[in-house]
């Protein structure tokens, strides 16, 4: 079989230059809205290497991206990039010198011998050569890695209505999708996740008019499309779904159809926010955010177990250097993307990741470290967010949840640091864990408190659910922690499935299955029950119909195709079939359902190198495994 050519880039370079395409492509109501964080850019200087032992003479072709300058080192002669260059037998160094201003530094060697594959290493004149980059989409020699062609599939409207002095198309789900117009003149579009959106012609979200040539809006969330001032039968239009080709590998069913209809949204939610990244959502932000990510790696795990975009994303979040600004501005977004590492190498075992990205990890926490005020806490700067989530925080000094998300990612550095230090690590880290006890812990209430700076004293139940899941409170505090907070009526709820997600988790880890499960089907069957075809970035529901597209003191500032709301795949598949890996890479895994909730059972989910394939019926549990392709 002909071994394949691969366009070759400097790792992590191709993850940003997308990222800023990515991070920049936002619309809002006719103005762009790039992303509010400093943007890391990538190298505009490489050179590409590698030695080759030739046994007979042959020739190569070395093509670059559209706009760069450079030449091919064969030994000491040079050679034009595009060139066929003759190579006879024997011993050989090629080098390739580009710069590239508008893109990524790339190249693309065609040859029986020599040819872009794995061999290659690439240099910036600032650190040792590293391995070369590449990405199994870029493999044509006509498709440069400056531009993502995505994978397209066309949806036809399943409803097309005469309504307000126009016309209404429905499609049958949410899509990302370029409109396509057919008719006389060029009208303008409205489009919206929801019916009503669509209709504001004043209010919505995204309006355009297709470009003269290709009939086609550009590519934007949407269900409903809107255009104004025409009668049925004047246009037809249809969506041309653009997506990322990554495969589901998961399935999930049980004599429970409301949770397989939970599973199957969750599913169509994950797949339409991951493309050439893990995005938030679809239509708003479309930007990629540190939290969202972090979760999006659980789902991922059991659902695609594609490592491929998980690192893209890592490397498209991590810091440049040197690092003075946190992930997306916001504090615990920077501890989150550490916990996100482990999170990744877990799943994958990816060793050679690990060892390259490990100084970024060392450099971001050495920017938090250096912001610790005098009891050693971890405090924003004026510049920084400090998010944890939409809740009212007391936020009169240093935040307790913010501590326990940095003793964890503490923790993370200890397990893949070496020597000196892991000493550090595990002696700061044991330090601010006394501190935390010391100042947060409030003893007759039974909880972790907010702040102590304003005496006020005021609980929410992030901190709780942090300290639970880091294992920070052992196993009876826990079970206080439980019954004093997130058991309690008292506390004020969590609205976001973002936050949503760590307290359902926090419940399983303590066993409250019944509890779990009542929650998934109270919020995410919720949704269902009102017409969601995927699931929204927040619901509460004892708000009333109308009013659950708002949020941001918007009418329509709701995602409601949010990535941080599929997490009921996650719980299902770790924690109600109950598999989990045990080694990183999942070589060994655990299976231990909570067939009480079940009858009937089949699944299959990923783990590791294999496929699952879970039967429980007849109480009889049955496994199968098979190799992943």
């Amino acid at each position: 079989m002909k071994e394949k050519s691969f366009w070759l880039w400097y790792p992590g370079d191709f993850e940003r230059y997308h990222a800023l395409k990515q991070n920049f492509s936002r619309v809002e109501r006719g103005f762009g809205w790039p992303a509010f964080w400093k943007s890391e850019g990538f190298r505009q200087r490489v050179v590409f290497r590698r030695g080759y032992t030739l046994q007979r003479d042959t020739v190569f072709t070395v093509f670059a991206v559209q706009g760069a300058v450079g030449y091919v080192l064969l030994d000491e002669t040079k050679h034009p990039l595009g060139a066929a260059v003759s190579c006879p037998a024997g011993e050989h160094r090629i080098a390739v010198h580009l710069g590239c201003i508008g893109c990524v530094p790339s190249i693309y060697v065609q040859g029986e011998s020599i040819r872009s594959d794995a061999g290659w290493t690439a240099e910036d004149f600032d650190a040792p050569p590293v391995a070369a980059a590449f990405n199994r989409y870029f493999t044509d020699p006509s498709r440069d890695p400056s531009d993502w062609a995505y994978s397209e599939q066309v949806f036809l409207p399943e409803k097309e209505e005469a309504v307000n002095g126009g016309v209404l198309f429905s499609f049958e789900t949410e899509l990302t999708a370029a409109l396509e117009v057919k008719g006389e003149g060029l009208p303008t579009v409205y489009l919206g996740e929801s019916r009503a959106e669509a209709l504001d012609t004043a209010r919505c979200y995204f309006f355009c008019t297709p470009d003269e040539k290709t009939r086609r809006c550009p590519r934007q969330a949407l269900r409903y499309a809107f255009l104004p001032g025409c009668q049925p039968g004047d246009y037809a239009v249809r969506a041309i779904h653009q997506f990322v080709d990554i495969p589901v590998r998961a399935a999930f069913s049980c004599d429970d159809e409301e949770l397989n209809r939970i599973f199957s949204v969750a599913a169509h939610t994950f797949s339409l926010c991951s493309g050439a990244f893990l995005l938030d959502g679809v239509k708003r932000d479309k930007w990629i955010w540190g939290g969202d990510a972090y979760q999006s790696l659980f789902v991922n795990r059991y659902l695609t177990a594609d490592r491929e975009i998980e690192k893209r994303t890592l490397l498209a979040l991590s810091p440049g250097e040197p690092v003075t600004t946190h992930v997306n501005t916001i504090v615990d977004y920077s501890l989150l993307w550490i916990l996100s590492i482990e999170a990744y190498y877990d799943s994958y075992a990816d060793g050679d990741f690990l060892r390259f990205i490990r100084p970024r990890m060392e450099s971001l926490m050495a920017l938090c470290l250096s912001q610790r005020e005098e009891h050693g806490f971890l405090i924003g700067r004026k510049q920084d967010w400090v998010f944890i989530d939409w809740a009212e925080f007391d936020r009169d000094g240093p935040l307790c949840a913010e501590q326990l998300l940095l003793s964890e990612a503490l923790r993370v550095m200890v397990r893949f640091a070496d020597g000196s230090d892991r000493a550090f690590y595990e002696k700061t880290r044991r330090e601010l864990t006394e501190q935390i006890e010391r100042f947060f812990w409030d003893e007759e209430r039974g909880a972790y408190i907010d702040s102590f700076s304003s005496g006020k004293r005021h609980v929410t139940r992030h901190a709780a659910i942090l300290a639970i899941l880091f294992s920070l409170a052992d196993e009876k505090r826990s079970r206080r922690l439980a019954e004093s907070v997130l058991l309690s009526d008292a506390v004020p709820a969590i609205t976001t499935p973002y936050f949503r997600f760590f307290e359902l988790e926090a419940l399983c880890r303590l066993g409250y299955f019944d509890k779990v499960l009542e929650e998934i089907k109270r919020t995410w069957g919720g949704m269902l029950r009102l017409g969601a075809v995927t699931f929204w970035e927040e619901f509460d529901p004892g708000k009333p119909l109308e009013r659950q597209l708002e949020m941001y003191g918007d009418p329509y500032g709701k995602s409601l195709c949010h990535a941080w709301a599929a997490s009921p795949i996650y719980l299902l598949a770790r924690y109600f079939v109950g598999l989990r890996p045990l080694s990183p890479g999942g070589g060994r895994y655990e299976l231990k359902p909570q067939t009480r909730f079940f009858r009937s059972l089949d699944c299959r989910f990923p783990m590791g190198d294999r496929l699952l394939h879970i039967v429980f019926e007849d109480g009889k549990l049955n496994t199968e495994e098979t190799n992943l392709s």
